[in-house]
């Protein structure tokens, strides 16, 4: 089943140093744009990371520090492939944990300005767990009955993802719901707002998911002592939070959510 598009959707896959959204960097990024007339754009660029790439990831996605350092670097490559994302939803597989984080993370490490919040994400791993369970290998040839070639390979994934959310839409058309946990849940429909809100893990606020919005849509903690309070109850309670998670580790994203929403307390 084709995809149901008003507006472009860029499924990518980043293949990176390592898998800390915070520290590690992009090795390679590889896009498949569809737009709602059908037709695809495809790219595939290696990105000079800065910093070594450890011998036990190169053994995953096969890329070293040769094959990239004459590569750009992402600050070079930013702009460029802003303007490709401008306008358009994302997709990809474990997009929504991994993917969307980290390129927000580059983004903002280079001062690029992108609004993520003004897209919709298919995570399509999301659908194949909640629906089967496996994995993106397993998931191709589940529901499109190929052996995946080049895995771990962006460009290869990136388009088996791709071929795996239609092939999802063929299975489940006319599934009238779905039971999760005891719930019902609404069925998976060939329109990406529905399939966004079908592929989200939860109301996250920031990328990582330490900051979720509660039933009452207000952002609270979703971590440590203080899981479950809200922002802004903390922030007025326990002022040196705030600074205690900018100076440690954790996302920029992260850090930029938490000032705006201090800095909205403040002008109360």
């Amino acid at each position: 089943m084709e995809l149901s598009l008003k507006k472009p959707i860029v499924f990518f896959d980043l293949e990176t140093t390592g898998i800390n959204v915070v520290t590690d960097r992009i090795v390679e990024i590889s896009y498949l744009k569809v737009f709602p007339d059908g037709t695809e754009e495809q790219k595939t660029q290696r990105i000079n990371p800065e910093t070594p790439i450890p011998p036990e990831t190169t053994a995953i996605h096969g890329i070293t520090d040769d094959d990239v350092k004459d590569m750009p670097l992402f600050k070079d490559y930013a702009r460029t492939l802003s303007k490709v994302l401008e306008g358009s939803d994302l997709g990809g597989f474990n997009s929504n944990k991994f993917d969307i984080p980290l390129l927000a993370e580059e983004f903002l490490r280079v001062d690029v300005d992108f609004d993520f919040k003004k897209r919709r994400f298919i995570d399509v791993q999301v659908i194949f767990h909640k629906m089967e369970k496996r994995t993106l290998t397993a998931a191709y040839k589940f529901y499109c009955n190929k052996e995946l070639e080049g895995a771990h390979g962006a460009a290869a994934d990136t388009k088996a993802t791709y071929e795996v959310l239609k092939a999802q839409l063929d299975m489940y058309n006319g599934v009238d719901f779905v039971e999760m946990d005891g719930k019902k849940t609404q069925p998976i429909v060939n329109d990406i707002e529905k399939l966004s809100e079908f592929s989200a893990h939860n109301k996250n606020v920031d990328f990582a998911g330490r900051i979720v919005y509660n039933d009452k849509g207000v952002e609270v903690f979703n971590f440590g002592k203080y899981k479950g309070k809200t922002v802004e109850q903390v922030f007025d309670k326990d002022p040196g939070y705030y600074g205690w998670m900018l100076n440690n580790e954790f996302p920029l994203y992260t850090k930029k959510i938490l000032t705006q929403i201090k800095l909205r307390g403040m002008q109360k």
